[in-house]
């Protein structure tokens, strides 16, 4: 229905954006590959996946038609919907997913939060040959309120399910750890250890 939106990027954070297109402010779920390609920009183009259910018209956004594609093959996968879709391509970039896939590497998909044994191996077994066919050119990058870096690393972890008090407790740690991560550094780290 939809093919790309390109509009100001009105609100911007690691799971969404409100994107103004002829007046009009649509809310783009993202993954955090597309945010660390946008966050800098004030207007910008996304190709959107739109998911209809039952109680739901969702819009996905994506920096580049590779991600978008790749997202499309993953949630064709039964037993991955659009928040799993995006949780994948949040927890690696489209390049690690698809060699992932391609070379048939079940430990390293499980490891992505929501995806287990059974999934990743219906993962490989219904994507490989398809990704494979594609070649590795499939996923040539094109180019493309203030809160502090824990804040919003915060708010993007609560929103993609994770319990507010564990994730603070994880991000104290980390920022510990090491304090001059961006946004998208602190939320992988987390997202592995949670």
């Amino acid at each position: 229905m939809y093919d790309y939106f390109n509009g100001k990027l009105v609100f911007k954070a690691p799971t969404h954006v409100i994107l103004e297109v002829g007046g009009i402010g649509y809310h783009i779920h993202i993954s955090l590959t597309t945010y660390s390609q946008i966050k800098d920009q004030e207007n910008c183009k996304l190709y959107v996946s739109f998911q209809v259910r039952e109680d739901a018209h969702t819009l996905y956004g994506f920096a580049t038609e590779s991600e978008r594609h790749l997202f499309n093959h993953l949630i064709s996968v039964s037993g991955i919907g659009p928040n799993t879709g995006r949780m994948m391509l949040s927890s690696s970039t489209p390049e690690e997913l698809h060699t992932a896939i391609v070379n048939g590497q079940v430990a390293l998909i499980q490891k992505i939060k929501g995806i287990g044994p059974k999934t990743a191996q219906r993962l490989i077994l219904e994507l490989q040959d398809k990704l494979k066919k594609q070649g590795d050119d499939a996923l040539l990058p094109l180019p493309v309120a203030k809160q502090s870096v824990p804040e919003e690393a915060l708010a993007a972890l609560v929103m993609l399910g994770f319990p507010k008090n564990q994730v603070e407790k994880m991000l104290s740690a980390i920022v510990q750890a090491e304090p001059n991560l961006t946004v998208e550094q602190m939320i992988k780290l987390a997202l592995k250890k949670l």
